[in-house]
């Protein structure tokens, strides 16, 4: 009788214990561990993130960060760490985490739009993706690439067209770069590219012609009409005479692109650089500026009409006024002149 309550206690001491094991494995794996209010809070693991990162970045959210890490190590999760943007729900437990972490890398959106350089893009990127300034900037710059993708120093930034694009946060800076050239091809297709020969042009001389219709109007229904009179003048041989040009020459000149130019003085049409079209025949060597997709379009399906210039139109800003012979420009101008100088503006 003696032997079998031993036993018996042993037994019961034994469910207990394992009941007690049982239930704590249970808490750490299947229990709510969040601390944060908000719905979700989102993690950022860096590429090369090790354990103790992931330690460091969750403990801010957990209400028992070893629970978590214990539950991790037993799913393998130290040795199998992904790098990427994670959200983490509110109320989750330690095995939701995990495979949050695991297997549910977020996209985010990537937008660029006019950067005049390689530089304000790569700044502008890594406010967005994981790769810092300095590394995408020396990806962007390698000319090698460039040159064997049919470009030139002059016409690498046609390649990038702005929009916004679906990444993973964890892109890598020649994954962005090579995402960019897909998307190029893609937008440059058998219908867009039938067009620019039809003007006679190559792709790359429709973004620098875009390039220079988007900088002269910010209307995008009025750019076809801007970039019928820069072909009929490409047509008839005619100089392009766009400030935007003589500005970009100037900028490139100093080397200094954040001055601000608002008025092109006659002393600026006599610098001598293939970005000036007052002084150059043709499209510039390559785009002053990452065109937008409207200016693109209305390079390749201009309006088609007689008229070879065009002013600001002081009477609704925003807008020009077109003109077909340059008597009747020189009309448009010197109301636009009278107003520049009523308004003293010297630059």
């Amino acid at each position: 009788m003696y032997i079998r309550k031993i036993l018996l206690f042993i037994v019961v001491l034994g469910l207990i214990i394992g009941g007690v094991f049982a239930y704590t494995v249970y808490d750490a794996i299947f229990s709510p561990n969040t601390k944060f209010n908000t719905e979700e809070a989102i993690v950022f693991v860096p590429t090369d993130a090790s354990f103790e990162n992931i330690k460091d970045l969750l403990t801010p959210l957990l209400k028992d960060t070893e629970s978590f890490l214990q539950v991790a190590d037993r799913k393998g999760y130290s040795k199998n760490i992904k790098g990427g943007k994670y959200a983490i729900q509110k109320g989750m437990n330690n095995n939701d985490i995990v495979n949050s972490l695991r297997s549910k890398n977020i996209p985010v959106k990537v937008a660029f739009n006019n950067q005049e350089t390689m530089a304000d893009l790569a700044g502008r990127i890594a406010s967005q993706i994981e790769p810092d300034s300095l590394s995408l900037l020396q990806i962007l710059e390698d000319e090698s690439f460039y040159t064997a993708n049919g470009f030139t120093d002059a016409t690498k930034i046609a390649m990038f067209i702005p929009n916004s694009y679906e990444f993973f946060w964890n892109t890598s800076a020649q994954k962005f770069r090579g995402r960019m050239l897909s998307e190029y091809n893609r937008f440059w297709n058998e219908d867009r590219r039938t067009k620019a020969k039809a003007l006679g042009l190559t792709p790359n001389e429709v973004v620098s012609l875009a390039s220079i219709v988007h900088k002269e109007t910010a209307k995008v229904d009025e750019r076809p009409r801007v970039a019928g009179v820069y072909l009929n003048r490409i047509r008839n041989n005619i100089k392009l005479q766009a400030d935007p040009t003589v500005i970009y020459a100037l900028k490139k000149h100093t080397g200094n692109f954040d001055t601000i130019i608002k008025r092109v003085l006659y002393k600026d049409l006599e610098l001598d650089s293939p970005y000036n079209t007052y002084k150059y025949v043709g499209i510039p060597p390559g785009p002053i500026t990452m065109p937008d997709i409207s200016a693109i379009e209305a390079v390749l399906n201009p309006e088609k009409h007689d008229y070879y210039y065009f002013v600001v139109n002081v009477e609704n800003f925003g807008y020009h006024k077109f003109a077909k012979d340059l008597a009747q420009h020189n009309r448009n101008k010197a109301q636009y002149i009278r107003w520049i100088n009523s308004q003293n503006i010297n630059r």
